[in-house]
């Protein structure tokens, strides 16, 4: 099984969901995605895949969401798709590609789902909440 993680080393729910994958024992191909940027037809993909649209996959906050007036209800998904390209901080993340599916990670328990395996236990969550126990067994 191959899982994909479009990471961002600098943010704490990224570096937390691509240790619970490490954890799992998988070995993740890692696209540091603000170094490579996107091309359209790749956000178009995972955002179908994801059930995302490019306004629910924009990053509002420590970004340039604001400034670029792209948080009006009104600024449409080609506008957004433009600026996403131009700006690949604008795209939440992490997003997750595995054979279970895609899915944008927030929270970062959310790629236990994508997991063949889950990790041993304990594992927590970037804010100290516990996610798995010391048996393996969700916390909710």
């Amino acid at each position: 099984m191959t899982i994909v993680i479009h990471h961002n080393p600098d943010c704490g729910t990224s570096r937390n969901v691509l240790a619970f994958i490490k954890a799992s024992g998988e070995v993740p191909v890692v696209i540091p995605y603000l170094d490579t940027g996107w091309t359209r037809p790749q956000l178009q993909a995972l955002f179908a895949a994801a059930d995302l649209t490019p306004r629910t996959a924009l990053r509002t906050s420590k970004s340039p969401a604001q400034e670029l007036g792209l948080l009006d209800p009104s600024v449409g998904d080609v506008t957004l798709l433009d600026a996403m390209l131009a700006h690949p901080v604008l795209v939440n993340r992490p997003i997750v590609c595995s054979p279970k599916g895609v899915r944008l990670c927030r929270p970062s328990e959310a790629v236990l789902d994508l997991l063949d395996r889950l990790p041993p236990g304990p594992i927590t969550k970037e804010d100290g909440t516990l996610v798995l126990d010391a048996a393996g067994n969700r916390v909710s």
